[in-house]
This record gives structure tokens, C-alpha cells and sequence, in this order.
């Protein structure tokens, strides 16, 4: 299973990540950002793709899943009820809803969208200049 490794001491806050995701999602906003944290240092933040993930345990419908081959956590807007209970419930704060397209929810989807078969790395790990966002292997 792959997960998004950030290394917040590579990291100089240029929004690189941010711009790609954007890109590559062909929309107007991304589905990451990068904030300021305590000790006034860039914090990326990006989906998780959580073990054991508050977004599916409240989604009503089944639109946010795990998919168990994956381990990605993955959202169908065909069956989205716009409750945003998954929005509210992710401890991280990543979800969030699209502003362009009514009653959608953006979130990351390791751009899999950008093969047929999701070999491809997320756009954001391509383009960050300092090496900061990896993908590993969990």
C-alpha cells in the first residue's frame, strides 16, 4: 500500500504541490495545501488515506471508501448525499467541499486518474522542487 511522506525540513513552502495538484485535477483548487504551524513552519497537509478513516465511518451512503486492494480511501460522488459528515469528521481537517461543482467533495485521489492503471505518481510528489513529498511504501 502507498502513502504520501512528507518531509516537513525539505520543505520551503513554495506551493509547488499545491499549483500540481490543481493542474492536475484541472479545476480551480487543489486538494492539498500548506499552512504555517506553531513554530511558524510550512505544514503541508494532505489526505492520509487513514487505516481506520472517520470520513467512511460517518459517510451515509458508501460514497467514501476504502478500497482494500489500495488501501486509498476513495470518493464515488455518484452515490454523495452532500451531508458533509466526512468533512466534519476528518481529524485532519483535508476534506473539503468543491466550490465550483455544488454537492462534490474534494480529496485526494493519489492521481490515479492520471493512468488507467494508477501507476503514475501523484503530480505533487513529480513537481515538488526540494524532494519533500515522497511516496512510500506502508
Amino acid at each position: 500500500m502507498q502513502r504520501i511522506n512528507i518531509d516537513r525540513e525539505k520543505c520551503i513552502g513554495c506551493l509547488t504541490c499545491v499549483t500540481a495538484c490543481t493542474v492536475s485535477h484541472e479545476c480551480g483548487e487543489s486538494r492539498n495545501r500548506v499552512v504555517i504551524d506553531s513554530n511558524l513552519k510550512e505544514a503541508p497537509i494532505f489526505c492520509r488515506h487513514c487505516d481506520l478513516p472517520e470520513c467512511t465511518f460517518t459517510c451515509m451512503t458508501g460514497a467514501m471508501h476504502k478500497n482494500p486492494e489500495t488501501g486509498f480511501v476513495e470518493y464515488d460522488k455518484e452515490q454523495c448525499a452532500s451531508c458533509y459528515m466526512c468533512i466534519m469528521a476528518c481529524p485532519f481537517g483535508v476534506l473539503k467541499a468543491d466550490r465550483l461543482k455544488y454537492k462534490e467533495i474534494m480529496k485526494c485521489n493519489m492521481c490515479t486518474h492520471r493512468t488507467e492503471d494508477g501507476s503514475a505518481n501523484p503530480m505533487c510528489v513529480e513537481k515538488c522542487p526540494m524532494g519533500a513529498i515522497t511516496v512510500e511504501e506502508v
